[in-house]
């Protein structure tokens, strides 16, 4: 692990509760990884799954997480991001709440401030969303 839980909220934007995801396990050239335990309380779990909208916003905040990550290593400051759009989106299972997420983002291409990812959220292996973004970052 490279960012932990106490850490996280210097590199993403979102604040508690609207948190989705707990530490960074790797950020390379193109690849984050983070990791994300579903509390209970979470805005996003309903009748005690983790719903759509919590997994997508996990990728989105994986991949925030990431160019923090960058950013801070290089001493600049932290860049914020906006969801274009969501493609070929793929649902496969909900998690219910205490089950741990493991997310993986790839990045895809990258043309001036907008970056186009693909991003797999699986619980121990078992894959339960993918999509593709287009993120906008903002001007600094």
């Amino acid at each position: 692990m490279i960012v932990s839980k106490e850490e996280i909220l210097k590199y993403i934007p979102q604040r508690p509760p609207f948190v989705m995801i707990d530490c960074l396990e790797s950020v390379e050239s193109d690849t984050v990884t983070s990791k994300f335990e579903i509390p209970e309380d979470n805005p996003m779990v309903s009748e005690g799954f983790f719903q759509e909208g919590g997994l997508i916003e996990n990728i989105a905040q994986t991949a925030a997480a990431g160019v923090g990550y960058k950013c801070i290593s290089n001493n600049k400051p932290v860049v914020i991001g906006f969801i274009g759009s969501v493609k070929n989106l793929k649902t496969y299972k909900l998690p219910k709440w205490g089950e741990t997420l493991e997310t993986e983002v790839k990045t895809v291409s990258e043309i001036m401030n907008a970056t186009i990812i693909k991003g797999v959220v699986k619980n121990s292996n078992n894959t339960m969303l993918e999509c593709e973004m287009n993120i906008f970052l903002q001007d600094q």
